[in-house]
């Protein structure tokens, strides 16, 4: 039996609504250069030129296209192993690396395993809730499942109609999608995996991406939210673009796709261990929440594991706030020496000082309750 779409009166007086994928892409081709420039000149330092027109002109073109529907998916051929991938911004990309390799190169490195630490989870005994007996066995199983669960870096090579850019922008939206809801950071990672998971095996139409986005939010809602919201709430998000039936379908493909494996090791999980060997500093663990998050719009940095994102935003959050030592029960909570953690970090640098691209992950962190975290890393 049909379902009808929902209508206005039958949404919550406070239901969200947002902006669809549609809307926000139609909005960004009409942007002109010399906005962009000017948000990009306040942003990036001085001494580097201005923003190239050529790929910004190419990328609205990209926008404006008209799609035909199709069928929503198809199988993805299969891709083989290729080079690493080039920097977008190599000049940026090569101040950075320079800097923290000389950093990191300063001072003797602390090995995860020889160097002294201390049993940090000995205090924890008497706390049920903390598995103290156990804890080292649960990491070290979910170090080992998060190479199984990352997803294939090069995906969009074997998407007909999807581009890295609207990765972003769909990752963008979810991002406001999550904020709204006030859903835990677990749900927002473990949702950008499923995604991650489900293209890298099916070819996907743009016109059906907005719709795979808030499926994959919905599944992660119910597998991390104790009360999650509901199919309504979700497709008040999306201006009532879909209707709730598809959105049902839609959750059975992605599941079925992934074999009903939902089993991903969080990094929000490492980021919390690494912050008990950081004395669990408020600043630096939040500091280390924006950095880590970087991880769900840089697609450069979908082949890092969870572990290594967590680290290195710790890493790199206590170098910004001025703790530069990595001590060895960081480098032992972690599992990861110094130099492990550079190139990760670079990454993430050289995404922090290119213009803005995202404005809703901007403004979740530009604000109090994140003390405005973006502010010490540009001040470095």
């Amino acid at each position: 039996m049909a379902i009808d779409p929902p209508t206005a009166r039958d949404a919550p007086a406070r239901s969200p609504r947002i902006p669809s994928i549609a809307a926000r892409r139609s909005i960004h081709a009409r942007e002109s250069v010399t906005t962009f420039a000017r948000v990009g000149d306040r942003h990036r330092p001085a001494t580097r030129g201005p923003p190239v027109r050529t790929r910004q002109v190419e990328d609205e073109e990209e926008a404006d296209r008209v799609h035909k529907k199709r069928r929503t998916s198809s199988e993805a051929p299969d891709t083989e192993a290729v080079a690493p991938y080039q920097s977008e911004d190599e000049n940026a990309q090569a101040d950075a690396d320079e800097m923290l390799q000389l950093f990191a190169d300063s001072e003797p490195e602390m090995d995860p395993e020889t160097s002294p630490w201390d049993d940090l989870d000995a205090e924890d005994g008497d706390d049920p809730a903390m598995v103290s007996e156990y804890v080292v066995e649960i990491f070290k199983y979910m170090r080992e499942l998060e190479l199984a669960t990352l997803p294939n870096p090069r995906y969009m090579d074997s998407q007909k109609e999807l581009a890295w850019k609207m990765r972003g922008i769909l990752t963008d939206w979810l991002i406001q999608v999550h904020v709204r809801f006030r859903l835990l950071p677990e749900t927002l990672f473990l949702c950008v995996n499923i995604i991650d998971r489900f293209l890298s095996a099916r070819v996907v139409s743009l016109a059906k991406l907005q719709l795979v986005g808030i499926t994959c939010m919905l599944i992660a809602a119910k597998v991390e939210e104790i009360v999650a919201p509901s199919v309504h709430h979700f497709l008040m998000c999306a201006d009532a673009t879909y209707a709730e039936n598809e959105i049902l379908l839609a959750e059975k493909y992605v599941l079925k796709t992934l074999d009903w494996n939902l089993s991903f090791p969080n990094p929000v999980h490492f980021l919390r261990r690494v912050s008990k060997a950081d004395d669990y500093n408020v600043k630096v663990r939040t500091l280390g929440k924006y950095l880590l998050e970087i991880g769900c719009l840089e697609w450069r940095l979908l082949a890092t594991p969870p572990s290594l994102l967590a680290a290195a935003a710790i890493w790199l959050a206590r170098l910004a706030l001025g703790l530069e030592k990595w001590t060895a029960n960081l480098a032992h909570y972690s599992s990861y020496p110094e130099s492990a953690l550079v190139p990760t970090a670079c990454l993430m640098i050289n995404y922090i000082i290119k213009p803005i691209r995202h404005e809703s992950f901007y403004k979740k962190y530009a604000g109090k309750r994140f003390f405005k975290v973006r502010s010490p890393l540009l001040s470095q």
